[in-house]
């Protein structure tokens, strides 16, 4: 394929050019190619073999390195085994060499641990096992260890096997130890309580009991019984003698602790029926007792019968009630008396009943007594609970009567009443005695010393139940607090004939109106507004006012803001400082010049610069001038600029032709040294290529590179080529010389090599 020449042009205002001639064509075809690569990789494989023995083995490595020896574990453990019982454990050994094994022996030692069947000697063959079978059966309780120990003429030649295993043991404790029954009426019986305890580390198992002795008997045990280790249980032993006199026997427990069986001895002793036991009284009724005093009642016993009585056990029940003077093992000889105390002692009001009970040997083996009464007790109320003072105003106080009733059975002594809290105080209250129904008052006050929410009580001491006694006690002290904020005010430099003013603002924190009896403003210049004696400020809100500063000279100046208030504080200040200061007007330009760079005919380019007011007088703009090619907007005549204000101006460059385009922005105001200008630079230059088609065929455009007489060739038109013959770079900069070529792309992107360059300098 051919390729005609290129033809290279700069187009400046309108001109073409074209390269000189003799220059380069583009190479007659495109050029396809391809890249085939192969990629060989060799790989080598090695192997070694060996043999270890058993990482717990130990002893000489005499015998073959071709003979192994291993066991199937390093250690084993039995767990948990109960004293007279036993566990196995089978342990496998192998000969993992390739060649035969002779095992000499296998022997074991360590307490309860034996060899029980395999225990093997004699050869074994390659790759083959033989199974020992092992067992732990302890005789005491505790941790046992022991150990395996294997011959053989492998290169491990002796090895051990560490052995373990924990023996537990049930262990049968009583108690009591023995069981003694006395004096026990024939035709009655007694019953006692024994607790079987296992103090072992293993489950007790009880097969049975065996009960010997007469009138001896068991209940509350169901066999066979187990008892976990640490736990215990119990049952009755009941003598109910058939004869007078005495009597042995026992109770033998058959079980797996040890010394099984274990026995419980048993003895007592049997009377003859006694005599008839009465009361007198028979019962008795303590009427009225105070709580937290008591009533005793003495009560007579007599034996009518012919044989002596002997008391067994004495019991009281129901709330309050005891006895005294009597106990179990005491006896009343035929025909004689004894006597004990009855008391009522009650912990609370209201109706009780009981009874004391006497056990004995008589023929009426269960005597009770019944008794009854009633609890008293004082109860002090007080009306109102609490008392709410509501608001009270700092320096006033307020108060309210109190009155105590004794609502209760029994007198109340009240002793002293005391007020806690701040601002809450007791008067009128006189100590002494409340009869049940009477009531007393007294007062109590408040006078709050500051504002805010106060708390108290009142304690009423007493001997009634519950005491003291607490009445709540709250009120709210009501009290404006004033504050002002800024507490100075500093205006600085004020024009004179211009004034600047200052919100200041008024807050209550308190609890109550704020109000001024006095409102005055002292020194030259100073004054405000919004704020007068009839002005108040409520309770947690605020008032805003302003200080205002008017110069009548360029001065310095001070003075002050003085408020009287209601509240506290009483007196309010605000102090005031300014100065005066002559009139000054100045304008500045932030930049003061602006560039627009190369824009193309057509098209447009905007830059803004900051328009600042930096004079402490307002400035007053009269008009805005702008050059051919250059608009301009934000700033417009007739524009107020006050001090330290500023403003954005806007322009824009839109070129008309090509060159450059240099202009000014003039602001004319009242500011010293007006009319203040802008520069404004702009210019506008492209480049027009062209260039003869390819004759090759395939060809779906051209790729444009470009480059500085120092720099490398770039593409500039990377991501479309160039259809046609031509192209139009708007990418140059004035006073600089480039380079260009071209290149033919195919449709799979194949390029040409570049054409010849020809050079354009922008002027």
């Amino acid at each position: 394929m051919k390729m005609p020449a290129q033809e290279i042009a700069e187009k400046r205002t309108g001109a073409n050019f074209r390269p000189p001639s003799g220059s380069s064509q583009l190479p007659a075809a495109l050029a396809l190619f391809a890249i085939v690569a192969a990629l060989a990789i060799a790989m080598g494989l090695s192997s070694c073999a060996g043999y270890t023995t058993n990482a717990a083995s130990t002893g000489s490595q005499s015998g073959s390195a071709a003979s192994v020896l291993s066991a199937s574990s390093t250690s084993v453990d039995f767990g948990t085994v109960p004293v007279g019982s036993s566990a196995t454990q089978n342990l496998t050994l192998t000969d993992s060499g390739t060649d035969s094994v002779t095992i000499s022996s296998v022997s074991v030692s360590g307490t309860g641990f034996s060899v029980v069947g395999g225990g093997f000697s004699g050869s074994v063959a390659a790759s083959q096992s033989v199974n020992v079978q092992l067992e732990f059966a302890p005789q005491a309780a505790g941790s046992n260890s022991g150990t395996v120990t294997v011959a053989s003429d492998a290169s491990s030649s002796n090895f051990r096997i560490s052995l373990h295993g924990n023996a537990t043991q049930a262990h049968l404790s009583m108690s009591p130890s023995s069981v003694t029954f006395n004096d026990v009426s024939v035709g009655q019986s007694s019953t006692q309580s024994v607790a079987l305890t296992n103090n072992g580390t293993a489950n007790l198992q009880i097969a049975s009991a065996t009960v010997t002795g007469a009138g001896f008997s068991i209940a509350g045990l169901t066999f066979p019984e187990t008892i976990p280790s640490g736990q215990g249980i119990s049952f009755t032993v009941q003598y109910a003698p058939p004869s007078a006199g005495s009597a042995s026997g026992s109770i033998s427990f058959s079980d797996n602790a040890p010394a099984s069986p274990q026995s419980l001895r048993l003895t007592g002793t049997a009377v003859a029926a006694a005599g008839t036991l009465s009361a007198n009284p028979g019962s008795y009724n303590f009427n009225d007792v105070a709580v937290g005093s008591s009533s005793k009642e003495a009560i007579t016993l007599t034996n009518s019968g012919a044989t002596t009585v002997r008391i067994n056990q004495v019991a009281a029940s129901g709330s309050g009630f005891s006895v005294t003077g009597i106990s179990a093992g005491q006896t009343i000889a035929a025909g004689t008396q004894a006597s004990f105390t009855a008391t009522f002692a009650p912990t609370a009001s209201g109706d009780a009943s009981g009874s004391i009970t006497l056990s004995t040997n008589a023929s009426n083996p269960s005597l009770s007594i019944p008794l009854t009464g009633t609890g008293t007790q004082g109860a002090l109320s007080v009306n109102p609970a609490s008392v709410n003072f509501g608001s009270v105003a700092v320096g006033n106080s307020g108060s309210s009567s109190v009155t105590l009733r004794n609502s209760g059975t029994a007198p109340v002594s009240v002793s002293a009443a005391s007020a806690s809290g701040t601002g809450f105080t007791v008067s009128g209250f006189t100590a002494g005695t409340l009869n049940p129904g009477s009531t007393t008052s007294f007062t109590v006050n408040f006078t709050p010393a500051a504002e805010g929410s106060a708390t108290g009580s009142v304690s009423i001491t007493n001997n009634a139940s519950g005491s003291p006694t607490t009445i709540a006690l709250n009120g709210t002290g009501l009290q404006a607090l004033g504050s002002a904020s800024p507490g100075s005010v500093a205006f600085g430099s004020v024009v004179v004939g211009n004034s600047d003013s200052s919100v200041v603002t008024l807050k209550n924190t308190g609890n109550a109106t704020l109000s001024f009896s006095q409102v005055s403003v002292r020194g030259s210049g100073f004054s405000i507004s919004g704020l007068t004696t009839s002005s108040t400020v409520p309770a947690g809100g605020s008032l805003n006012f302003d200080a205002i500063y008017d110069p009548t000279s360029a001065t310095p100046s001070s003075g002050s803001i003085a408020l009287a208030t209601n509240g506290s504080p009483a007196q309010i200040s605000i102090s005031l400082t300014g100065s005066g200061a002559a009139a000054t007007e100045s304008l500045s330009l932030s930049p003061s010049t602006l560039n627009f760079g190369n824009v193309q005919v057509g098209s447009s380019n905007s830059l803004t610069t900051t328009v600042k007011n930096t004079g402490n007088s307002n400035l007053s703009i009269s008009g805005v001038t702008v050059s051919a090619g250059y608009t301009a907007s934000g700033v417009t005549s007739g524009m107020t600029l006050t001090p330290n204000q500023s403003v954005t101006l806007t322009v824009v460059f839109t070129p008309t032709g090509l060159g450059s385009d240099p202009g000014t922005v003039s602001i004319a105001s009242n500011a010293t040294g007006s009319p203040t200008t802008i520069s404004l630079n702009g210019e506008s230059h492209t480049v027009l290529l062209s260039w003869t088609a390819s004759t090759s065929s395939g060809v779906t455009g051209y790729y444009v590179y470009r480059a500085t007489q120092t720099g490398q060739y770039a593409k500039i038109n990377p991501s479309s080529p160039a259809s046609g013959t031509q192209f139009t770079d708007t990418g140059v900069a004035a006073g600089t010389t480039y380079n260009y070529v071209v290149t033919a792309v195919d449709s799979s992107g194949t390029e040409s090599p570049y054409s010849s360059p020809a050079t354009v300098s922008v002027p």
